[in-house]
């Protein structure tokens, strides 16, 4: 008999990953696509095509498939409110698919579903007050409190990205109304723009001459950059994860956490971003924090949302059989 497996799938602002997963979290037959720019029926058609893509690919029997989409989730009705990043808004998420994929669905933020991932089998384990951080379009978040994930009275806590860290700064990307939120700071798209600022100022950089060899900064790029030495991507990088602090040390002092995870694709710069924002933290922590404090890297990378949208599904079906 063919081994059971769930679909999981991770939503961002610009891309999609999907893949098959099994009992133990591990990954089997990936999909990818590119969803920026797309409105809600062309995303959704996109999202069937991904998930149908894995069902073919597989010999595996599919029994359900667990969702991370970046979205304000109404966990009393199941409705996408309010989607940041996407056009997913006042949207019955979870029965529109069911009925489109012929399979039971289940739903949650993103963030939530990347720290299911990390607090069940990834950098979090074992560890009973946690945050997992996302750094992508935008930064998503997800609370582990007493061993439990942290939703808030309607389901749409750790909406740490929007989080003010300056009052005054650049208005918010996507539908967000506020300015200075974090994640204009310290994201994927944050890194784009500063590389772009300093390719502008430091003409004899590695940025600066694929500015004009016509190549698009974007975050995996620039990072590769770093890594091949060029001093302004290092610089980048370094400014972020420095931003990235501020928002740590502001989540520590309230929430006293254990472990601080971060993911996402900004993660692939490894020490250049985590060693300037360990130093930020730390510099602006209250005494005695920063000694019982571990900032590390996310065990499942780009895919803990989509390994954490797996395990929802997985758990939601444990509890319907033995309610």
């Amino acid at each position: 008999m063919a081994a059971r497996r769930i679909i999981g799938v991770d939503l961002g602002g610009t891309k999609l990953l999907a893949g098959a997963v099994d009992p133990a979290l591990g990954v089997h037959h990936r999909a990818q696509r590119t969803v920026t720019g797309l409105d809600q029926r062309t995303l959704l058609d996109v999202i069937v095509d991904a998930v149908q893509e894995i069902r073919e690919s597989t010999g595996s029997e599919i029994e359900a498939v667990g969702f991370g989409i970046p979205v304000l989730m109404d966990h009393r009705t199941g409705r996408a409110v309010v989607g940041v990043h996407t056009p997913l808004a006042e949207l019955a998420f979870p029965d529109v698919m069911a009925e489109r994929l012929g399979l039971p669905v289940f739903v949650d933020n993103d963030g939530n579903t990347s720290a299911m991932a990390e607090h069940l089998a990834g950098a979090a384990q074992g560890y009973s007050e946690a945050i997992v951080l996302t750094l992508g379009t935008g930064i998503a978040g997800g609370l582990i409190i007493r061993d439990e994930l942290y939703r808030g009275a309607l389901g749409t806590a750790g909406e740490i990205g929007h989080v003010t860290i300056d009052y005054d700064g650049p208005w918010c990307q996507g539908n967000c109304r506020s300015r200075g939120c974090a994640e204009m700071f310290s994201s994927g798209s944050a890194l784009a723009r500063e590389a772009r600022l300093l390719a502008s100022v430091r003409p004899d950089s590695a940025l600066a001459a694929a500015v004009r060899d016509g190549r698009e900064l974007i975050g995996p790029f620039v990072t590769e950059l770093a890594h091949d030495g060029d001093a302004a991507a290092i610089e980048a990088i370094a400014l972020i994860g420095s931003r990235l602090g501020i928002t740590i040390a502001n989540l520590v002092n309230i929430f006293n956490p254990q472990i601080v995870v971060i993911g996402g694709g900004v993660i692939a710069a490894g020490e250049l971003l985590l060693g300037p924002a360990r130093a930020s933290a730390t510099s602006r922590l209250l005494p005695f924090l920063a000694d019982h404090l571990s900032i590390v890297p996310a065990r499942f990378g780009v895919e803990a949302g989509m390994v954490g949208a797996a395990a929802l599904a997985y758990d939601q079906l444990a509890r319907a059989a033995t309610a």
